[in-house]
């Protein structure tokens, strides 16, 4: 019967690892889970070109792509290249009208270009940027997470977010967003399946709420 088993795949967001993943564990018998990461993007390389690129570490027919925050973006991309049984994001936005005025400010002013990038080598900085909070406690789990420290990666992730153009989400979409997120706050948010308190990094804290609800969400 190992045909009836649902192959997974998981992306984390901007600059983090696939351990952010550590906490989910589904059900073996029902799915199969395969955690992607990132690799540095070729220069001039759009986010298009990136998710035909990463498709080609695919390799089961109509998967569960789930992605979170800049990884929520990169999946729904990789679903314009393969076919898919269903697309989840969570933390993220599902179109370039849900991004934060902050973000739509930065793309018409060019404002993201002077980020002090050089904060990949401090981690604090770059945990406010990715993860949208103040890491001052458990410094080290955040070292652990963030692991992508090339600065032109994180130039680019931010040049894709704040110019990601994307009017109409996939239509087998599922959109999970925590009430208090602070990088993509929920006020620009429509039709989303809400995590009470849930911040921006929800797929860590909350992983108990994902074990519980994604197999349901994913079968149904």
């Amino acid at each position: 019967m190992r045909d009836s088993v649902i192959p997974i795949y998981l992306m984390p967001g901007m600059a983090a690892n696939s351990s952010i993943f550590d906490g989910i564990d589904l059900p073996k018998e029902q799915f199969s889970v395969t955690k992607l990461g990132w690799h540095i993007p070729e220069k001039g390389m759009s986010l298009s070109d990136y998710a035909q690129q990463m498709c080609a570490q695919i390799h089961h027919d109509d998967p569960v792509l789930i992605g979170v925050s800049f990884g929520g973006l990169l999946v729904q991309e990789m679903a314009k290249h393969i076919a898919t049984r269903k697309v989840i994001a969570i933390s993220s936005v599902k179109s370039h009208t849900e991004l934060p005025k902050r973000m739509l400010f930065a793309k018409y002013t060019k404002v993201h270009k002077l980020l002090p990038t050089g904060l990949v080598n401090n981690v604090e900085l770059l945990a406010k940027y990715a993860f949208g909070e103040t890491v001052t406690k458990r410094l080290h789990l955040y070292e652990q997470y963030l692991s992508i420290r090339d600065k032109y990666y994180i130039d680019w992730s931010i040049d894709q977010i704040v110019n990601w153009r994307q009017a109409l989400p996939p239509e087998n979409l599922i959109h999970i967003h925590g009430e208090k997120d602070a990088v993509f706050p929920i006020s620009n948010i429509k039709h989303c399946i809400k995590v009470k308190n849930g911040t921006h990094t929800m797929i860590i804290h909350r992983a108990k709420w994902f074990n519980e609800h994604l197999p349901t969400l994913i079968l149904e």
